[in-house]
């Protein structure tokens, strides 16, 4: 299972994102542009502590983010998270392969990576809320797909 963040924006979620991934056992892909100077030191301090459990990937463009999927993961599905979708996320059947993916904390994703993904789904909030942080969403996302799949990390 790989999770992945569509051009970040915020510094501080990509500390996040990297601990999450450490600590449930998942790979993580950063699409950039980010909204925020990226180069491996960055990372390295975002990480803290985790940065050596972590497995990270930058791809510097969506399009190398698509051609590394062909060539490393065809089988795999896209699952977009995004606001934009009908089907919420406790209802969809995960595979131990699949790719979850998350679009920028200040506008999501674009059409063309609406279009790409396999599948879009979305996290049930009270109407009143506007979104859940990414990284949040993340962790729900990966739980229930870990959980389905019954790859979750085991710790002694």
């Amino acid at each position: 299972m790989r999770f992945v963040l569509y051009q970040p924006d915020i510094p501080q979620n990509l500390g996040s994102a990297i601990r999450l991934a450490a600590c449930l056992e998942v790979s993580l892909d950063i699409i950039e542009p980010c909204g925020f100077p990226l180069n491996d030191k960055a990372i390295k301090r975002a990480a803290m502590d985790y940065g050596g459990c972590a497995d990270v990937s930058r791809h510097d463009s969506w399009d190398r983010f698509k051609n590394w999927r062909a060539s490393s993961t065809p089988a795999s599905r896209v699952i977009l998270f995004t606001t934009k979708s009908a089907a919420p996320y406790c209802d969809y059947g995960f595979q131990a392969n699949d790719i979850l993916l998350f679009g920028r904390e200040s506008a999501g994703a674009p059409d063309e990576v609406h279009a790409y993904a396999d599948a879009r789904l979305f996290i049930p909030i009270s109407a009143q809320a506007r979104s859940i942080n990414v990284i949040n969403s993340a962790s729900m996302a990966l739980g229930e797909a870990l959980r389905q799949t019954s790859t979750f990390p085991v710790r002694p």
